[in-house]
């Protein structure tokens, strides 16, 4: 079976991007938002000739601040709220908004800051929720989005049982008995409308934004991981679409196999759904979530996207992922379910990295989806021949590294000096500027998108890496500063935008009558 696609009218269906989350924009409030770091960054795009803003998962972070980790997978991250925005309302005291001492502007510190601004949010949560129009606000979010119900209710929870995960409560309230939610639901009232007015100010503020960004003609790329954690929502109130013990526990847990990287395997502990289940429900669930994150953003890279041909399913009880096995995945039968209730394109981009087998390729190809190049996976240890961009294809979206890649130059630092010098006759240049050397390739390449992460642009080193798989702690906390988004690296990013044809057709006539010149071929 293969889906049939049109794909969407573009001005130029070839496009270039900049990867970057908004947890790491400038902000005086110690991490990034939608506010007016935000909309300085888009102006920037715009001036780059950049029509994408890619993003990693906008859900609350989980367990290492990790927002692959997530305790909901519908929800909006309240630390991306603009507490400015919170003062034009009325709902804060501009002095309610200045920090203690002056934040970290290179690293978030996860603790104050969560601390800190997480009170502030509650304090203005709690002010608007005595105002009728806030009141409006939180009853017209709760109105069309049902899942944030049970989210606030689940938070609420949560917050009295000293967080514990959800299968270590109250038997009534962890097997969702009726009465007790309903109980729940009254006694904890104050903190459940709390939880629904900060989603809907997050939501409104972030619809700002989305709206500020499509005015300069930048799209969204949001990103979806295939899993959910265990201790979350999305399994408490949905426990027949899992593979759970008796007890709520996982039954079974996802991962990889050995590879070269890791002679165990890596254990990811998210508990495995129950595609069956799934099948016969016409993959709602699913569905909804595609929804959601299409509400938010524009595109979606899915990530895993292997573990929808098929998957490695590690029993709970075994010691590492070792004892795991290959299980058949839902395949295209969940594909034709979101183009059903889409009723159009998939606007999907499919992370088909890592171990990648035939069923896989032929489950991208037929849905018709793009998948992922890296650069950095074209040279070096265990080199992959695909990756080189004399072998990418127009249906494929190029990126110099991800978020977890080292940095370019942290990569080419690490590297051995006989990858250096495959590197350099591969590009034809000496290496003292390889990151822009990589960049170039990337806005050269065939692929219809290049997407390149924005420490790339600023040519940092390993210190501004995002995250290191495997490692728990110093992740997801690299910030950029306000002064990075400088006029010389717009434009030198704009010049290869130009010279890869990546352009919108209208702005590129408007670059060239202004008469900026293009870098040699």
């Amino acid at each position: 079976m293969t889906l049939t696609t049109t794909p969407p009218p573009l001005s130029n269906p070839r496009a270039a991007g900049v990867l970057l989350h908004p947890t790491s924009l400038p902000s005086r409030h110690g991490i990034g938002d939608v506010g007016d770091g935000a909309r300085a960054f888009v102006d920037w795009l715009q001036q780059a000739g950049c029509t994408r803003w890619q993003i990693l998962p906008l859900v609350p972070p989980g367990a290492g601040w990790s927002p692959y980790a997530s305790q909901s997978a519908l929800a909006g991250n309240p630390l991306l709220i603009d507490l400015d925005d919170l003062v034009a309302r009325g709902a804060l005291q501009p002095d309610e908004v200045v920090p203690p001492h002056h934040f970290n502007q290179d690293r978030i510190e996860w603790d104050a800051v969560v601390a800190w601004k997480s009170e502030r949010i509650a304090r203005a949560c709690d002010r608007l929720n005595q105002t009728e129009h806030g009141r409006a606000l939180r009853d017209g979010f709760s109105a069309k989005h049902a899942w944030v119900n049970d989210d606030a209710l689940f938070v609420a929870i949560k917050a009295t049982e000293l967080q514990r995960a959800w299968w270590q409560w109250p038997q009534p309230l962890k097997d969702r008995d009726p009465a007790a939610l309903a109980e729940a639901r009254q006694r904890l009232a104050p903190a459940i409308e709390r939880r629904i007015i900060e989603q809907a100010l997050f939501d409104e503020q972030w619809q700002k934004l989305r709206d500020y960004a499509a005015a300069k003609g930048v799209m969204f790329i949001g990103d979806i991981p295939i899993y959910v954690a265990d201790d979350s929502v999305d399994v408490w109130a949905n426990r027949r679409f899992f593979q759970l013990a008796a007890d709520g526990t996982p039954d079974h847990v996802a991962g990889c196999p050995p590879d070269v990287f890791s002679e165990t395997g890596q254990w990811w502990g998210s508990p495995l759904y129950r595609w069956d289940v799934l099948k016969a429900d016409h993959h709602a669930w699913w569905v909804q979530r595609l929804k959601r994150n299409l509400e938010l953003t524009d595109i979606v890279r899915i990530d895993h996207f292997r573990g929808f041909a098929g998957y490695w399913s590690i029993p709970s009880t075994a010691p590492d992922a070792r004892g795991g096995r290959w299980v058949d995945g839902p395949g295209m039968a969940l594909f034709a379910d979101f183009q059903a209730a889409l009723g159009q394109t998939l606007p999907i981009i499919a992370e088909d990295l890592g171990v990648i087998t035939d069923d896989v390729v032929a489950l991208r190809e037929g849905v018709g989806l793009p998948g992922m190049k890296i650069l950095q996976f074209a040279f070096g240890a265990g080199p992959d021949q695909e990756y080189l961009p004399h072998h990418h294809v127009a249906q494929c979206v190029v990126y110099t590294g991800t978020h977890d890649n080292n940095t370019t130059l942290g990569w080419w630092q690490a590297e051995s000096e006989a990858t250096r010098d495959h590197v350099r006759a591969y590009l034809g240049r000496d290496g003292n500027d390889v990151v822009w050397d990589l960049i170039r390739v990337a806005m050269l390449s065939v692929a219809s998108t290049a997407i390149v992460p924005f420490q790339d642009v600023l040519s940092l080193d390993a210190g501004a890496r995002m995250n290191l798989p495997g490692e728990s702690n110093g992740n997801w906390s690299w910030r950029v500063r306000r002064d990075a988004f400088h006029d010389s690296l717009s434009t030198r990013l704009k010049n290869l935008a130009v010279l890869g044809d990546r352009l919108p057709r209208l702005q590129k006539k408007t670059f060239a009558k202004a008469g900026l010149e293009t870098p040699d071929a």
